[in-house]
């Protein structure tokens, strides 16, 4: 039994990647709309280098954390730069309409090591019997 055909707003991948992107602007929520068409032109021209990339198949790397996930790049293999490298990251359909930004994280969680000599107490101890 397959999963359920992914769809966004009523329209499937495929009636989605057909679309223009201005249209495809049309339904998202405001402030994304807003960034869509003000970024339009930066938007189709990583397309364009999304697809020249692709046919040489070379990785794409991008700095561009703030564009917006569109229809067209769904199956895309992308390494976003995240502050230090580059991540991969395989656009999927159900991150249409977030930002590339979202998917590559740039803060890593804090790994801490073990205490050092008088940090506790119970070291604090040990520390002056050693003198």
């Amino acid at each position: 039994m397959a999963g359920k055909e992914f769809t966004y707003r009523g329209k499937s991948v495929e009636e989605l990647k057909a679309m223009d992107t201005r249209e495809f602007a049309k339904l998202v929520k405001s402030r994304t709309r807003r960034a869509i068409l003000r970024q339009s032109q930066s938007i189709e021209k990583f397309l364009s280098k999304c697809v020249k990339f692709q046919a040489r198949k070379k990785q794409i790397k991008t700095h561009l954390r703030d564009i917006v996930v569109i229809p067209k790049m769904i199956d895309y293999d992308i390494l976003i730069h995240a502050g230090k490298q580059f991540l991969p990251i395989k656009i999927i359909p159900e991150m249409i309409g977030h930002r590339l930004g979202e998917f590559a994280l740039t803060r890593q969680k804090v790994k801490h090591g073990a205490a050092g000599i008088g940090a506790t107490k119970s070291s604090m101890a040990k520390a002056t019997k050693k003198t």
